[in-house]
């Protein structure tokens, strides 16, 4: 990356149970959001990027939303790990002149339709299918179940309790959804007495500990620094963008892989932004960190040297770094991590509703557990 790229506008639909419209609808709503609040037309826009996992392809949204014709488009596969790659792949598309105005879209109806956190019920053969199959005929069908296991073994190491461990992280993203009006959550912070008296999911982990299922789309709008000088809003320049993926990495069940304790696929990224920004944990104003359980936060933090081992508990109780100014998965809404990137670009903007005041380097990152990825973003200048 040479910082020629820059996120110049962001759009989102309302974030709901029940939206009450198609993914493809919600999808077109959150492009022509995006592309509104960067003063852009569909005309403008000649490259789409978005998930697998997705009902809306790029030539329906396209074609939905007005545009004219595409000279690129792409998916990236993982998930969740595909959000902040997606940007990455609109960036590079723009730095290398294949396309000038990139947008990148997630859009589903994760709550009243397909729910992810219902787990296995059906699967295709494939590879990805019978590594799935040394876990499930144990009980273990359903994402939370698969973090648990890592979640245990984290506490047994550090000689943690899940209310010392995961509460804080749980907490700290409802005071932040609290105080955001777009939040599932607004107006409803939770004590770490909530936290401890929630319901166990799959033990260590509590319903508290695990992000929403959320209906409602998300996009954001790539294109060059240069033009987006010009465009509405101040841009984020795309400081630094990486993927990243473990030795025999697995889809949320590496458990024979190594130290469960730790996300190596984090590391991989983590070793990429610091090297390409030119930044370290020490100059990042605000961490949005994906937080589809809170054991995953704690370990980002001490992959991306936040904190040492073991210590990422006290450090989120402390409040040492702004995490999750949005409210998070946890506390906003569950978009793959595409709403959180929106909120490293509101930070950098200061349009945040929880601003950090001078906030000018955003970490963000994506979906763990899988391949993965991040993103390091900038004030222009």
């Amino acid at each position: 990356m040479n910082r020629r790229a820059a996120i110049a506008g962001i759009g989102a639909t309302e974030f709901s149970k029940d939206s009450g419209r198609s993914e493809l609808r919600l999808a077109v709503e959150a492009v022509r959001a995006a592309l509104d609040d960067a003063g852009l037309t569909p005309a403008d826009v000649d490259g789409l990027v978005t998930f697998t996992m997705d009902t809306s392809p790029e030539i329906t949204v396209a074609q939905a939303s007005g545009m004219g014709e595409l000279s690129f488009f792409s998916r990236v596969h993982y998930g969740g790990g595909a959000a902040c790659a997606t940007v990455q792949q609109a960036a590079l598309a723009v730095e290398a002149g294949v396309a000038e105005v990139v947008v990148c879209y997630r859009a589903f109806n994760e709550r009243s339709g397909r729910r992810f956190g219902s787990g296995v019920s059906h699967r295709e053969p494939s590879a990805e299918g019978a590594a799935l199959g040394w876990v499930m005929p144990f009980g273990l069908l359903t994402p939370a179940s698969w973090v648990a296991m890592a979640a245990q073994r984290y506490l047994h190491t550090y000689g943690l309790t899940p209310e010392a461990a995961f509460g804080p992280v749980a907490v700290t993203a409802r005071r932040h959804a609290a105080g955001n009006p777009a939040a599932y959550f607004h107006g409803r912070p939770i004590t770490l007495a909530d936290h401890a008296a929630s319901r166990w999911i799959a033990e260590p982990l509590r319903l508290l500990d695990c992000c929403q299922e959320t209906d409602g789309g998300q996009a954001l709008v790539v294109t060059t620094l240069e033009r987006a000088r010009g465009l509405r809003r101040p841009p984020a320049v795309v400081a630094a963008a990486a993927q990243g993926s473990g030795r025999g990495q697995e889809q949320m069940t590496g458990f024979h892989t190594g130290d469960l304790t730790a996300l190596p696929e984090s590391a991989v990224v983590a070793r990429q932004l610091w090297r390409t920004a030119g930044l370290g944990p020490a100059d990042i104003d605000v961490a949005i960190l994906y937080d589809h359980f809170t054991p995953f936060v704690l370990m980002q933090l001490e992959e991306y040297g936040f904190c040492a081992r073991g210590e990422a508990a006290h450090f989120v109780a402390a409040d040492l770094l702004p995490l999750n100014t949005h409210g998070g998965q946890l506390g906003e809404a569950y978009l793959h991590g595409m709403n959180g990137i929106a909120e490293g670009v509101r930070q950098i903007r200061g349009t945040s509703v929880n601003q950090v005041p001078g906030a000018a380097r955003t970490l963000v990152t994506a979906g763990t557990g899988v391949p993965t990825s991040g993103l390091v973003l900038t004030a222009d200048g």
